[in-house]
């Protein structure tokens, strides 16, 4: 593992406020904070976007499966700890590539005794070998509908070809009834401080990319949309929270969708 060079989940741990990372993460946070002083707000209201969704998609939905890939390191409260609110037989497996995520996963697992929690180390570039991992057999039953969560994690995935692709093989593994839920980064929203602090983070190895709401929206194609659609994350069912949020502070999209 090599802490000396910036990792994206570490850096995401440090805007949140966490404390599982090091001094090369830090630095290149604090860079893009210099940048972009609302990133920590934007950062904050992506969570929390994840929370509501995920919430939504237990309580209003009937959702008890979920894959959710790009985990980040956990952070109360995680997905898991969110659904099995709703549903204690909530299942989750995580996803994430970050080798201090898979020492910290413990804190993934602490599943209430009805439902499941599992971890696997691997890549979202790698959708065959997670659907085909024992974590996923054992855990989830893919002839019924799964949750799919993506959440901050499309923008490290430049080629727009490559993440559609991913995006296809894995909710093509999906039945009818299932969810994509994803967020990623947008240029919209502030287009000279996002390219300036999209080029930052590259600079530091964490290649990542914002995209346009129609970029984003493409991600969604063949799927139906859950209202209100592709918007600023603190904008999608805000709750008192979100609705404080200026909408400067905010670069992120979000939405919910339905595979009929």
């Amino acid at each position: 593992m090599r802490t000396d060079v910036a990792h994206s989940a570490r850096v995401y741990d440090h805007l949140l406020g966490g404390k599982d990372n090091y001094a090369a993460d830090r630095t290149a946070a604090e860079e893009v904070v210099r940048i972009a002083p609302y990133m920590r707000t934007s950062v904050r209201a992506n969570r929390n976007f994840m929370v509501r969704v995920a919430r939504h998609l237990a309580a209003e939905c009937g959702i008890t499966q979920f894959l959710d890939i790009g985990t980040g390191l956990p952070t109360s409260p995680n997905l898991h700890e969110v659904v099995q609110e709703v549903d204690p037989s909530c299942r989750v497996v995580y996803v994430d590539n970050d080798p201090i995520v898979l020492a910290h996963a413990r804190a993934l697992l602490t599943s209430t005794p009805e439902g499941t929690s599992r971890y696997i180390h691997a890549d979202l570039s790698e959708p065959e070998a997670i659907l085909a991992s024992p974590e996923v057999r054992e855990t989830l039953d893919l002839g019924r509908p799964v949750a799919l969560s993506l959440i901050a994690i499309l923008h490290f995935i430049h080629d727009e070809e490559l993440a559609h692709g991913v995006i296809r093989r894995l909710m093509d593994a999906l039945p009818s009834g299932s969810y994509l839920a994803l967020s990623t980064i947008t240029i919209d929203s502030a287009p000279e401080e996002v390219g300036d602090a999209v080029k930052k983070y590259n600079s530091r190895g964490i290649n990542s990319k914002g995209r346009t709401k129609a970029q984003v929206t493409s991600f969604f194609d063949g799927l139906e949309l859950v209202e209100p659609g592709v918007t600023p994350v603190h904008h999608w069912r805000p709750d008192d929270e979100a609705r404080a949020i200026d909408d400067s502070q905010v670069s992120m999209y979000g939405g919910l969708a339905l595979k009929s």
